[in-house]
């Protein structure tokens, strides 16, 4: 019975000098000065091989201090005594204090093996807090970025707005301000209502003037606490560029109510569904043709999931080409989106066309609406029934037309009139006709010599100034500045028209006019352009354009609705850019 005894303590002491942890946290002195910089070193010894930390260090909680750097390294020695790996991990962070006082500073958490293990929580003392601002603050003269966000408490996929405002002491320093980048975060969509600043309120917190920089709409995707991540943006002087970031909010998300019907999705706000025929031409089969899915409403509207076509043996239904004419409302995106389908039919007589169920939940109501099924009846008809339905002009037209275009007619020729000539030369009325033109070019000397000598007079009376060189170019940017209403109407009849190859054609080069009026040769060059004096969204908005160009360009399916948008967004833009 000893014998095993001894035994047993052999195999713990064995076990316990094979595999040990230990994890502690010191700080490099216990009083700090307002200047001073609190440094904490957190070690972490692994004795063992089969020792793994299996979470990084989980530090406390540290809001009363700003964390202005942290670092860690990681070593790996054997210990020649006893043979045993030995990794040590040593993380330093060095921070700030905010406030002065006994500090507590937490433990460190960290898991090895499955075990937890914590280091003993200590105090600071903090003497005097002398308050620093960084290099963007003291630039911009004490000036911040604030996001409000009134409505915190929403359902999910519902709508809230967020209004972005900039603070600052000096009014000059709001026109530094520019590049306002919206928070991209995947449980929350995005959309901006405006991006152009307001006037300045001189009567803003405290002594600071204020203003508006951006109002957008926030849609939530997830229920819980949601944190809207900061809005950052740019302020620039001659000397060099910071970026100033705004605070974060947090919305209370609620989930949605149980007893959704089963055809429900993520539609939040207030629908309608619309199914029709775009093709105006009798239904033949085999023959392509367009049916828009149209939803009309307000709320979530380009982020829900859209009913589509259901497949059928009497039809074949391809993918479709989604657009929108959303703007914002007041309780979310309204406006309409179009879900153009491809389908062919495959057979002759009626066909019903249905999409799938739809139903959305209304906040107003607080209760889910099902729509249920949208159907369309059409009639479709074989080629010779087609041609059996026909009129008799529309019969006697396809036949001409026919003939035009593959009988070769022959060319009529016009006979030539010619006058008889005049067997008698009269020599007066050549000399007549001569005097008559030698006169008439003498005037025009002269009046050439009297309009010389009065520019000469004007030009000794008045010299004109030479200019400065920003004058110069704006002369020569007029000389060669093109009348963009002359491509806009040209782009309007070959839209109009179907020629949408020459269309695109016509739109590089009315681009690439544009651009020559401003000396940038690419397109990069004459965005930056706009950036700096059209501001930010213009150089956006004109990215997006062209992007959208190439799009519809080398889209195998072109639809007139989305040709106008095109078209309109054209002319809204270079409208605004050749001014």
């Amino acid at each position: 019975m000893q014998q095993k005894l001894i035994y047993i303590l052999f195999i713990f002491a064995s076990v316990i000098s094979y595999g040990q942890v230990n994890l502690f946290m010191e700080s490099d002195k216990t009083d700090y000065n307002g200047k001073d910089i609190v440094n904490l070193t957190i070690i972490l010894e692994l004795n063992g091989v089969d020792l793994e930390p299996q979470t990084r260090f989980q530090l406390p909680d540290l809001s009363k201090f700003t964390i202005i750097g942290s670092g860690s390294v990681t070593n790996t020695v054997i210990d020649p005594a006893t043979n045993t790996l030995i990794t040590q991990k040593v993380t330093r962070i060095a921070l700030e204090p905010k406030k002065k006082g006994k500090v507590k500073i937490g433990s460190v958490l960290v898991t090895v093996n499955n075990k937890i293990y914590k280091t003993e929580p200590f105090d600071v003392n903090i003497k005097d807090i002398i308050e620093k601002r960084s290099l963007a603050t003291n630039m911009a003269s004490e000036m911040y970025l604030n996001m409000e966000i009134e409505d915190r408490e929403v359902y999910q996929d519902q709508a809230t707005i967020a209004v972005l405002r900039v603070y600052s002491k000096n009014m000059d320093n709001f026109r530094k301000v520019k590049d306002v980048r919206l928070p991209n975060q995947d449980n929350i969509n995005v959309h901006a209502i405006s991006m152009s600043k307001s006037e300045i309120d001189p009567s803003g917190a405290g002594n600071m003037a204020s203003q508006t920089l951006a109002v957008f709409m926030v849609f939530p995707n997830e229920a819980g606490y949601v944190e809207v991540p900061s809005v950052s943006a740019s302020v620039s002087s001659y000397a060099n560029k910071n970026k100033i970031v705004s605070n974060k909010v947090k919305l209370n998300v609620k989930k949605l109510p149980e007893g959704s019907p089963e055809c429900f999705k993520n539609a939040v706000g207030n629908f309608s569904v619309n199914v029709y025929n775009a093709s105006k031409d009798k239904i033949e089969v085999e023959k392509p043709i367009h049916v828009i899915v149209k939803i009309s409403g307000e709320g979530n509207l380009p982020d829900m999931y859209l009913p589509k076509i259901l497949a059928s043996p009497d039809y074949e239904v391809f993918t479709p080409k989604i657009t929108s004419k959303v703007a914002p409302g007041t309780t979310g995106m309204k406006g309409e989106m179009f879900a153009n389908y491809v389908v062919i039919p495959k057979k002759s007589g009626p066909i019903s066309i249905q999409t799938e169920q739809f139903a959305f939940f209304d906040p107003a109501s607080r209760e889910y609406v099902d729509l249920g099924q949208e159907t369309l009846a059409l009639s479709a008809f074989s080629h010779d029934q087609i041609l059996e339905s026909r009129t008799t002009v529309e019969k006697v037209n396809e036949y001409t037309n026919t003939l035009l275009e593959t009988v070769n007619t022959p060319v009529l020729k016009t006979t030539t009139f010619k006058v008889k000539e005049k067997s008698k030369f009269h020599w007066s009325i050549l000399l007549t006709n001569i005097a008559i033109l030698v006169g008439l070019f003498v005037i025009y000397l002269l009046f050439k010599t009297w309009q010389k000598k009065r520019a000469l007079v004007r030009e000794t009376a008045s010299p004109k100034p030479l200019g400065s060189v920003a004058e110069t170019e704006k002369e020569i940017r007029e000389t060669l500045k093109t009348d963009i209403n002359d491509y806009f109407s040209y782009l309007e009849n070959l839209k109009d028209n179907g020629d949408y190859q020459k269309f695109f054609d016509t739109l590089e080069e009315m681009d690439l006019e544009v651009r020559n009026q401003y000396f940038k040769s690419s397109s990069e060059e004459f965005r930056t352009f706009l950036e700096s004096h059209k501001g930010s969204s213009v150089a956006e908005e004109y990215r997006n354009l062209l992007q959208r160009i190439q799009m519809e360009k080398y889209s195998p399916l072109k639809s007139a609705e989305g040709m106008d948008e095109l078209l309109k967004a054209v002319v809204n833009l270079y409208s605004r850019i050749s001014k």
